[in-house]
């Protein structure tokens, strides 16, 4: 009788040690699923006549700055992370996000167009067959740096809400914008920057709410991108506002810091007008 009772007691802490074992292989120490099946925070619903002012801005990050690293890294593509960049990829090869050339979202682009802006595009270089001599065709394709895309532009409405009493902000697009240098200025002397395409962003909201991000102020709670962009924790400048020199940006009036000083006057007008439709 006491063996068999020394071999459950056996037979269960064995079990209890692998369960554990198991669980440590996965994920060190607990299984983390709190993004599993999670889908974005719905927007207000909002009636045209409740407008009563509005105005599209568009918006410039640096994704290296410090405060966007979260959208920049992982340059190398990790198990259960991703850049966001690498996750926009995702979502065009995978047919739910659209690629579109102009903030218009009406002409698509292909997957060749797209690897012709990343200048990954297919290269034929000819060798000599050791064997027969004769010349042959190398067919090569280099592969797109997802790494050189550092800065991103926003596309977004500023309006006000009377029926709630509210100014608000909707996310209406983003282009991922690809910075690199020629092979031939070794010296990185002058970086040359494409701007590859466009994504809509309600459509990017349900993949961007089920990818993790990193928080560096807590691992235990996890962020995701579409809380990123919710959230307005990301920092730019505005560089164009729609007006009536056919949307022109603000680099074209203007040069140097006075950019910045532009940029500013455009934001504070958004936030007077706010302030000045209360009475005190």
């Amino acid at each position: 009788m006491k063996k068999v009772l020394f071999l459950l007691i056996g037979i269960f802490f064995l079990s209890a040690l692998n369960t554990e074992s198991k669980a440590q292989l996965m994920t060190g120490v607990y299984e983390q699923n709190i993004n599993q099946g999670r889908k974005p925070v719905p927007y207000q619903f909002v009636r045209e006549s409740d407008v009563m002012w509005s105005k599209i801005i568009w918006r410039r990050l640096n994704m290296t700055e410090k405060m966007n690293l979260p959208l920049y890294y992982p340059t190398i593509e990790m198990e259960d992370r991703k850049s966001l960049i690498q996750l926009i990829m995702f979502g065009i090869k995978n047919k739910s996000l659209t690629p579109f050339s102009t903030d218009e979202f009406s002409n698509q682009l292909t997957m060749a167009e797209i690897d012709s802006k990343f200048g990954a595009e297919v290269d034929t270089t000819y060798d000599v067959d050791p064997e027969t001599g004769e010349t042959i065709p190398i067919i090569s394709k280099k592969k797109a740096n997802l790494g050189e895309v550092k800065e991103l532009l926003i596309k977004e409405m500023w309006y006000f809400d009377k029926q709630r009493s509210v100014m608000e902000v909707r996310i209406i697009g983003l282009a991922p914008i690809r910075v690199y240098y020629r092979d031939d200025d070794p010296d990185q002397e002058t970086a040359r920057y494409v701007r590859l395409f466009w994504i809509y962003y309600p459509e990017a909201r349900n993949i961007f709410a089920s990818q993790p991000i990193y928080n560096e102020n807590n691992q235990s709670s996890q962020l995701t991108y579409d809380d990123i962009f919710f959230k307005r924790r990301f920092s730019g400048y505005i560089f164009q506002e729609s007006n009536v020199y056919d949307n022109r940006r603000i680099e074209e009036y203007t040069t140097g810091l006075d950019i910045l000083i532009q940029s500013e006057r455009i934001k504070e007008e958004i936030f007077n007008f706010e302030h000045d439709l209360w009475e005190f």
